[in-house]
């Protein structure tokens, strides 16, 4: 039981640098506002094209950044979700024929 613990535990270590290492992107506005982050949803760089940081106003360039930083959230969570799902059936896989599966 304590060597699975230990399994477990050195196989959340491993995701997590797995997770540092992919990298996803939100974008906004065609693309005027692009924020990169890695799946362990910690933001990387935002860009903001010069030309339209000129002409858009405050609140529409706080609106674009909260989307552009929620579609790279999204697209984080989703990674996260299928490698927690690899290494969850990895894990587990054999223990399917004890639940009939």
């Amino acid at each position: 039981m304590f060597d699975k613990l230990m399994e477990a535990q050195q196989k959340a270590g491993e995701m997590k640098k797995r997770l540092d290492a992919i990298s996803v992107t939100g974008t906004a506005e065609g693309g005027k506002i692009v924020v990169h982050a890695n799946a362990n949803k910690v933001i990387q760089s935002i860009t903001i094209d010069d030309e339209f940081l000129k002409e858009a106003d405050k609140e529409e360039l706080e609106e674009l950044m909260v989307i552009a930083v929620n579609k790279a959230m999204e697209q984080a969570d989703n990674v996260s979700q299928s490698e927690m799902a690899a290494m969850t059936k990895d894990m587990f896989g054999g223990l399917g024929g004890m639940f009939g599966k």
